[in-house]
This record gives structure tokens, sequence and C-alpha cells, in this order.
């Protein structure tokens, strides 16, 4: 209680001696106006600012001798407002071609990828431009032109991407869909494939420890994606994809409203791949015969003048995997020593709901009720070896947010609950687990709107598999001077080690199991436990006419307590253990980024890790992971004709360096891969807003790590492995395709 007066009374003091200004910012679809939340609202040339509530209110100090105000949101082209006199405004944003509006005396495209300079969090966010920059078919390949994100394929069978964040693998970045918990468990290995690219609107890639409202998961950050909204959505969107690797998709999506509060979206996805390639001659498939086929329907009601707003949404997906030798037939060759050959078919089910209410005379006062449930099967065999999944799903999460004394001091609280049942056969042995987990989280955040502010979080959950815990989390942002951000954060996170759906790679090779049980519940081991810190630094130049320059360094460091360490140091098995010593990851990350005029922009990056921790066999080095990667992007794009006809070029280069490999009859004991690039490019001919048509190249320098399989000569030896997979496994690949907006 002192806090809180304390809190009041300090921010009064500043209420009494600054000026402010107020306003709202809203958007019109189809004659009908509504809010616009998250708008980023400041200063021009300054990084002072704020973002609009769930009413698009927001408040701003005034600045002496600042009279440009700047408003953003992703979707929407962004607009300067000359301030003059006035003490409140509305303001409309806009998707429409640029115009010159009332008191609008400068705009500019939005960036594809805008790194905030307002949230206290080290928040990236990715909107649906920068996702049609490359051969986005899935989720999993939305990260090819951010350097954020590691992109590497998982073994050299599926042609399955795996991603990585601040050196550490996905299992450790908590993987969201509208902020509810999505590609976990059973589907750690293969989730990111099974959401199509054209149905995401954003993507918002959280580094460090997140939110405590989002769980206690997140340990090196959370990547949240935002799907489609069938009142923002065209009434109708279809892609058409081909590749020279064989692989044809095709993506529609329908949206029709229902007065002027309801609206339905139905979309549906389809990819087929049919044609068998062996380019590096070594008996196997380079890629899987694969085949998936993807359904979801979207109820969405808005009513902004009761303050309600809901959003239900089901889903269906069927994928099927064929990989292993060319001529391996299922029919004939299943369960049997002569040809190895797998079969992988999945088929999940998901449906979520989500409501929110305003308050409407009280528009910093809300609050939310989330829910999601999903069934996740998966049956597969691996030449002689099976390993089959059942995973039930179900999240619930209510939150509670407004003010104290007034709208600088915000806070969230809520409670959440999940369950999960796991059903598992892996060989001849049978796994069941039930986890359930009941937490409450409460959250302050502080911004005194000029240059400072923090968000403090804590978490009490009870689970009936890890026990009952804190999760304390902690963010600042400061801004010492004008366009330069200081940002630093804290935090604890945990998990439970799915340790066959999270390294499913291990199937394909002839390694034997070996848990080294320590009498825990979760196959006989501890949960995790890692504390993650942060330091992050922003500057900002600008250049004049119309040109920006930006600089970003960030360095984080993941300190593990407690770890269910993957050991693949011999050649003839994989061993499970707890953490016995050290196990710490170190993340160092500088970026550039320039536009002009957003025509051209240039973003070049440069990331350095140190990941090392303690096996049985002493202290080393991860294995599989580049100490250093070089990064650069270059997108031109033409000036619009007034048909909206323009060319658009995207060129991205990656710069891989050496990685440790484990001792195989292939690599030495203390051996390395060799460094590589990749080039990947993209042309797109827009002809209008409605339709465009694109060609592009991935691994255009046709790199291929040479020898992938292992004992490929003899699948059924104690020497197979496809899992030790440091680079490209096809080669080059040629691409295009059509979009068409009705």
């Amino acid at each position: 209680m002192k806090i809180n007066l304390l809190i009041a009374f300090l921010s009064c003091g500043l209420i009494f001696s600054q000026e402010y200004i107020t306003g709202s910012i809203q958007y019109k679809e189809n004659d009908k106006i509504f809010p616009l939340e998250g708008a980023n609202v400041f200063w021009q040339d300054t990084s002072g600012g704020t973002s609009t509530n769930g009413e698009g209110f927001f408040e701003l100090e005034k600045k002496p001798k600042r009279t440009l105000l700047v408003i953003s949101h992703l979707g929407f082209k962004t607009d300067t407002v000359n301030i003059k006199a006035e003490k409140k405004i509305n303001h409309f944003l806009t998707k429409a071609p640029e115009e010159k509006l009332d008191g609008v005396i400068l705009s500019q495209r939005r960036k594809s990828i805008q790194k905030s300079f307002i949230e206290t969090q080290n928040i990236l966010k990715v909107s649906n431009e920068e996702l049609l920059k490359a051969a986005c078919c899935n989720l999993s390949e939305s990260f090819e032109t951010n350097p954020s994100i590691d992109v590497n394929f998982s073994d050299a069978l599926s042609g399955t991407r795996q991603i990585k964040m601040l050196g550490l693998s996905s299992p450790y970045i908590l993987i969201s869909e509208e902020n509810m918990p999505m590609v976990r468990g059973a589907s750690q290995a293969y989730g990111l494939t099974f959401t199509p690219g054209t149905w995401v609107e954003s993507i918002q890639i959280s580094k460090g420890a997140g939110s405590v409202t989002n769980g206690f998961e997140s340990i090196t950050g959370q990547i949240n994606s935002e799907l489609q909204k069938p009142s923002m959505d065209a009434p109708f969107f279809l892609n058409l994809y081909g590749s020279k690797n064989g692989r044809y998709e095709v993506n529609m999506h329908t949206n029709y409203k229902l007065g002027d509060k309801l609206s339905v979206g139905l979309y549906t996805h389809a990819d087929k791949r049919t044609q068998k390639f062996d380019n590096n001659e070594d008996g196997f498939l380079d890629l899987p015969i694969s085949d998936q086929v993807n359904i979801m329907n979207r109820w969405q009601y808005i009513n902004t003048e009761k303050g309600w707003i809901s959003l239900l949404s089901w889903r269906w997906m069927k994928d099927q995997k064929l990989l292993g030798s060319m001529d391996f037939t299922p029919s004939i060759h299943m369960g049997k020593t002569k040809k190895w050959g797998s079969e992988i078919d999945t088929n999940r089910f998901d449906s979520s709901f989500k409501m929110g209410y305003v308050f409407p005379h009280i528009p910093y006062q809300s609050f939310g009720f989330q829910s999601a449930f999903s069934i996740h099967n998966q049956q597969s065999y691996f030449g002689i070896r099976n390993y089959n999944i059942s995973h039930k799903s179900f999240y619930g999460n209510l939150l509670f947010n407004s003010i104290i004394s007034n709208t600088q001091n915000r806070f969230k609280v809520g409670i959440n609950y999940s369950y999960d049942q796991f059903d598992e056969n892996v060989d001849s042995f049978e796994y069941q687990r039930l986890d359930k987990n009941i937490g409450s989280f409460f959250e302050l955040t502080h911004d005194n709107g000029i240059n400072f502010s923090w968000i403090a979080g804590v978490r009490l959950d009870h689970h009936n598999n890890i026990g009952t815990f804190f999760t304390p989390r902690l963010h600042i942002r400061f801004v010492p001077i004008d366009d330069i951000i200081l940002r630093l954060s804290g935090g604890v996170g945990r998990k439970a080690a799915n340790i066959f759906a999270e390294n499913q790679t291990l199937f394909s090779t002839a390694r034997k199991i070996n848990i080294q049980s320590n009498g825990g519940v979760i196959y006989g081991l501890n949960p995790e436990k890692a504390w993650n810190y942060g330091l992050g630094l922003t500057k900002s130049f600008y250049l004049g006419n119309s040109q920006q320059l930006s600089a970003f360094a960030d360095y984080y460091i993941t300190n593990f307590k407690d770890q269910v360490v993957v050991d693949w140091e011999n050649f003839d098995k994989i061993s499970f253990y707890n953490l016995e010593g050290k196990s710490i990851a170190k993340s160092f990350h500088i970026e550039i980024d320039y536009s002009y005029q957003n025509l051209i922009n240039l973003r070049i990056a440069f990331k350095n890790y140190y990941v090392r921790q303690d096996y049985i066999s002493g202290y080393k080095e991860k294995p599989l992971l580049a100490k250093n990667r070089f990064f650069v992007n270059m997108g031109i794009e033409s000036k619009p004709t007034l048909k909206g006809e323009l060319w658009r070029w995207d060129l991205t280069f990656h710069l891989v360096g050496n990685q440790r490999l484990v001792e195989t009859i292939r690599d030495d004991l203390n051996s390395f891969s060799p460094s590589y690039s990749i080039w990947n490019f993209q042309l797109s001919r827009i002809f209008s807003k409605k339709f465009e048509i694109y060609l592009g190249g991935e691994n255009i320098g046709n790199f291929k790590q040479k020898n992938p399989i292992i004992g490929s000569d003899d699948p059924f030896g104690i020497n197979f492995d496809s899992s030790q997979i440091y680079g490209p496994i096809f080669g080059g690949m040629i691409y295009s395709g059509l979009r068409l907006k009705i």
C-alpha cells in the first residue's frame, strides 16, 4: 500500500508540472470507424513516445521545440502530424494510397521489419510484407530475411527447418499464436510447418525474458504470430506457388462480413511434393515426398460502441511425409531391413476463443479471456524404429488491465490454467504423462512518457510435476539523450523437457537411447530452469532527405541452473541426463539498418555465440552451432505508378561460420565444419494492389553439405546417422508464383 501511495504521489507531481497532448487513433473499414490499438505515437527525431490502448486513446507529454507527431502502426501508412496549440487530436490512419490529409505534412511507407523504439521490451515486429520477401510457404520458412532468428535444417531426411534464438534451440523459445502457446510438446519438431505463411498477418519477436502474462516457459524469448483477421483481410485472396524441387502449393482466403459487427473467414491450404531427388547420389531422398491439407475457420465480432470484441477459430490439419531410400516402397519394405524408409503421419485439430471487453467510459480499463484446445496425433516409423505420440492440450487465461492513479502506471493481473496429456510409444516402450498447472500473475508497468519506463512482473505457479514456484521478470528502458535507448532485462524460466518429441532426429539414426535417470518424474529427469539477462542499445541517426540510419546492439546471457543435457558425443548412442556443472549461452548481436524513402532498405548484422555446457566427457562447445554469423539484406523498390505498378527486388546473404562436429566415422574428434555462404533472392512485379507475380531463388550459390548421411551404404548398421547436419542438403532452388486479391 505504501508503494502504491508513493507511486501515485510521484506520478501526480509529474502531472502538475508537465503539459500533455491526448487523443485517439482510429481507422475506417467499409465506412465503419474502429479504434486502433497498439499504434505508436512519438515526437519526430526523438525516442520517447507511447502507444494507444484498446480504445485507441493515448496520452503523451509535450516537448519544447517539438511539433511533429509521428503516428505509425503495422499494416497502416505512417503519418506525421503538425501539432501547434492543440491539446487533443483525433487522427485516422489508413491503408489507402498515400494522399495529403488535413494536418499531415509528411508521409512514408512503413518498414516491413520494425524495431520498437517505444516498447520497454526488446521487440521486433515483422509485417506480412517482410514475409512475402522469401518463399514463405510456412512459419518455419518465415525467418530467412530476419537476422534475429537462426534457421538450419534439422536432419538430412525430413527437409524440416529448425530455428534458434540467442544460440539455443526452439524448445527454449515460447512460440505462441495470438499470445496463446502453440508450438510445444508433440508439435515441437514439425509444428512450425503447420502454419501456412499466407495465414500470418505479422510476427512479434521478443528477446530475453518475456512477459509473465504469457507463462513461465519462455527462456530465450518469445515468437508470437498474429493470423489474418476476417474483418481486415481481403474478401478473396489466392496464392499459387511452384518450385524446382517439386513442391506445389495453393492458398485461398475467403472473408465475408455478416452485418456491421460480425465477420467470417475460411482459409484453406494444400501443398504437395511428388518428385524424387537424389542430387548427392547417396541413395536417399534429398527431400521427402509430402502432402498437407490445412483448413481454418474464423468468426470475429467487434462492437466498439459497447466495448466487446471476440474471435472464435478452429482448424484441422493432415500432414504426411515419406522419406528414406529412393526405391523404398512402404507396402513392401516397411518393418524390414532391406530398404530404409520412414513415414510420418500427423493429424491435428485446434480451436481457440478470445473475448475482450473495454469499459466504454474508462478506456484504460479492460478484461480479457483466452482459451485454446488441441489434439495432436503423430504415427511414425523410422526404418525399424517406431515413434507415436498423442498430445491433448487445453489452455485458459483470464486477465484484467487497469491503472494506478494515472495512465503512467498500468497493471495486469490474471490467472491461467494449462492441461497436457501425453501418450508416447518409443520402440517397445510406453510413456504416459499428465501435466497440470495453475498460475497467477501480476505485472506493473510505469512509463513517464519521456525517457524512462519499466515493467516488473511476478508469477506464482503450481505444477503437478514441477512443483510450486515463483517467476520474477523485469524490463527497463531508459533514454539518456534523444535517439539513444538503453534496455535492460532479467528473469527466470522453466520447462519440462519432452526429450523424444523435441529430438525426433534421433530416430533417423542407429543410436541407442540412454536415459540416465535421477528419480525425476519426467522421464526420470528433473525439469529445466534458467536465468536470462540482457542489455540492449539503440541509436538512430536522421540524415535528412528522407534517409534514416539506425544501429542496434544487444548482449544476452542464459545461465542454466538445471538442464536436460542432450549428449551426442558418443557415435553409438544419445544420452539424456540432468546437468552436473555449468551450462551457459552468451549471445552478441550488432545490426545496422539504412533506409532511403523506404525505396532502398539495407540491413547488415553480425552475431557471435558462446554456448558451452558440461557433458560427461567434459566442458565443451555445443555442437552444430556456428560461433559467428554474418547477414546482409537489401531491398529495392521502384516508385509506384498511378495504377500501383511497381517492381520489388530483395537479396539476402548469409555467412555461416564453423561448427563443432561430434566424433563419427565421417568426422574426427574435435573437427569443425567448413564455413559457407547462402544467397537468396526474389523479384516481384506488382501490377496493382490486387495482382502480383514473383520469381525467386534459394541457395543460388548451390552450396551442399558433403556426405550428409553417415553410413548411408549400410542404413541398418551401427554407424547410420542422418542427424549431423550443418548446412543445406538440396542445393539451389528456383520458385515462382502469383498472388491475387479481390
